[in-house]
């Protein structure tokens, strides 16, 4: 539903040892999160920074030397979702859009030959 990923972001913020976490992406539920490469992806097709970026203060780790103040760090979180319309989004979404498996195995080929 619309705003999902903000409420995700603060309440994680807001779960004990969470609160030290400096940043979070939130991306859709068909993303592999340990997939570093998809989300980045996801990152960078999804988002525009103003509107899908929020910075808010909060407690740091006193190790963390960062942070201007002890203790006191700012946070970035960044929404990676799929828009919706509840989120001001007045166009469609485009699909993704994927290779056939052969054109990846192609692709991959030729890099294997000619590095």
């Amino acid at each position: 539903y619309p705003m999902q990923a903000y409420k995700i972001m603060h309440g994680l913020w807001g779960m004990g040892q969470m609160m030290f976490t400096k940043y979070i992406i939130v991306v859709d539920d068909d993303v592999d999160v340990h997939n570093t490469s998809e989300v980045l992806f996801r990152l960078c097709a999804n988002t525009d920074p103003q509107r899908d970026s929020i910075f808010t203060k909060g407690p740091a780790d006193v190790l963390d030397h960062a942070t201007s103040e002890i203790a006191i760090g700012t946070k970035l979180g960044i929404d990676a979702t799929r828009k919706l319309a509840g989120e001001g989004f007045k166009r469609p979404w485009p699909p993704l859009i994927r290779m056939s498996e052969e054109v990846c195995q192609k692709v991959d080929a030729l890099f294997k030959t000619n590095p």
